[in-house]
């Protein structure tokens, strides 16, 4: 998430070309986010870097989120950090990389699509710190929602058997 954020859909008069603010920076962060849509909880910590150690610090964050003697799942693309052989896996997480390019397959992809329309863009960030806020705040209030995450991340299809 950052200051070259995208124009998802506004209003505007038929005829008419709606204008929106723009950026002209590139500052960014990035949200390492899980969720668990039967339960309609999540995990996520904003980061100012996407790497190994990122991960690590992502999978200790979810590993103290699974309930005693329950066991995490995470489905996950391939993406480099994702499947490094330094990630140190805590014991009640399992990885499940997805095939490649199956976007719509990874929940996540569902919910930063949501956090990005509803919530994170046609906006103008004033610094790095702004970003930052932001990305929490709205991380927080999607968490405060499990109605929300259950909407987002169920399939009938996944979830029927």
């Amino acid at each position: 998430m950052g200051q070259k954020n995208s124009i998802p859909r506004r209003w505007a008069r038929r005829g008419t070309r709606p204008c929106a603010p723009q950026d002209q920076r590139y500052a960014s962060t990035y949200i390492f986010g899980a969720v668990c849509p039967e339960g309609g909880k999540g995990a996520a910590l904003v980061l100012p870097f996407c790497n190994t150690a990122a991960m690590n610090l992502h999978l200790a964050e979810i590993g103290e989120m699974v309930s005693p003697g329950k066991h995490a799942v995470l489905l996950l693309d391939q993406a480099g950090w994702h499947l490094s052989g330094d990630v140190a896996v805590p014991d009640n997480i399992t990885l499940l990389p997805l095939p490649p390019k199956c976007p719509e397959l990874n929940v996540m992809e569902n919910v930063w699509q949501f956090m990005r329309d509803n919530w994170l863009s046609n906006r103008v960030f004033q610094d790095h710190d702004d970003i930052v806020e932001h990305c929490c705040h709205h991380w927080n209030r999607l968490v405060d929602q499990p109605w929300r995450i259950m909407s987002i991340g169920l399939r009938d299809w996944a979830h029927r058997f």
